[in-house]
């Protein structure tokens, strides 16, 4: 098992992005700017989700580490009509804010679907893209996974605990779920029943007379940008993931112009903490244009 290695000293700015909304960031290294974009979990948080990647990217590049919309220390709330777009569009204002032209974009899943929806939108603000398992490629035209329910499901019915929260990362986050210490666990929880996340759950079902519609907007294969987008893309995805379909890697793949697919074994959702040596050895090749 990788042993993880502690993030060093970031600074922590939240930057206003206009509209009374905050995105939360910390920073550290020198190079080009690239922006990791953490998952849609209960709980989850920009440096908890690339605790075991930052230290290696900052050799390299200037690490932007956020909260997205609707997590961690950034302002709550998310459009429910598009969650994609609102996703995007607070990243792109906190590349404003940060006087950034154009950055290279790694997302994981929730983050990935905020990466690509970002890229299809304004093409020319992303250099290249690392995706993890991202939402929206082919999750709205079947049953949702059991892994995705779980998440779903994490606010409804008898409300959040531990032990939910424990289930969907342990049976359905990662392949070995000894691979996840108690402690990231107890983390993820406190975070997850934060009376503001509470009121606002920032990942939850379409529902209501737009569901349908908002669907749609979610579907990234039903999108025809999708097939001249110019940007280097390189997708890499857990065999074994139980949230998000496998099988969106060979069809993004099929899609885009300029995607390259890594389908990587005995590994679950979270590419990039199961098999951090290898994500941290491909993205930063990938990234640099090096093959």
């Amino acid at each position: 098992m990788h042993t993880p290695t502690t993030p060093p000293a970031m600074r922590e700015t939240t930057y206003d992005i206009g509209g009374n909304r905050k995105i939360f960031a910390a920073e550290t290294g020198d190079g080009p700017p690239v922006l990791l974009l953490h998952g849609g979990g209960p709980g989850a948080s920009g440096v908890s989700n690339y605790a075991r990647n930052i230290t290696e990217l900052a050799k390299e590049y200037r690490v932007v580490v956020p909260d997205l919309p609707g997590y961690g220390r950034s302002t709550k709330g998310i459009d429910s009509t598009d969650p994609f777009g609102h996703l995007a569009d607070g990243i792109r204002g906190l590349m404003n804010a940060l006087d950034l032209d154009k950055a290279h974009l790694v997302g994981n899943s929730y983050g990935g679907a905020c990466a690509l929806r970002l890229a299809l939108d304004t093409p020319e603000r992303v250099d290249r893209m690392v995706l993890m398992g991202p939402g929206g490629v082919g999750t709205t035209r079947a049953l949702p996974t059991p892994g995705l329910n779980s998440l779903l499901n994490y606010y409804t019915g008898d409300g959040p605990s531990r032990l939910k929260l424990e289930k969907f990362i342990r049976n359905y986050l990662v392949f070995n779920a000894a691979d996840v210490p108690d402690t990231a666990i107890d983390e993820r929880y406190r975070a997850s029943i934060d009376p503001e996340v509470i009121a606002a759950p920032p990942l939850r079902r379409p529902s209501g007379p737009q569901a349908l519609r908002t669907l749609v907007k979610m579907d990234f294969t039903r999108d025809r940008r999708l097939n001249r987008l110019p940007v280097p893309t390189l997708v890499l995805w857990g065999a074994e993931d139980k949230v998000n379909r496998p099988s969106g890697g060979p069809m993004l793949a099929d899609r885009m112009p300029n995607c390259d697919l890594y389908m990587v074994a005995n590994t679950g959702h979270w590419v990039q903490f199961e098999r951090a040596e290898l994500f941290n050895r491909l993205s930063a090749d990938f990234l640099a244009g090096r093959r």
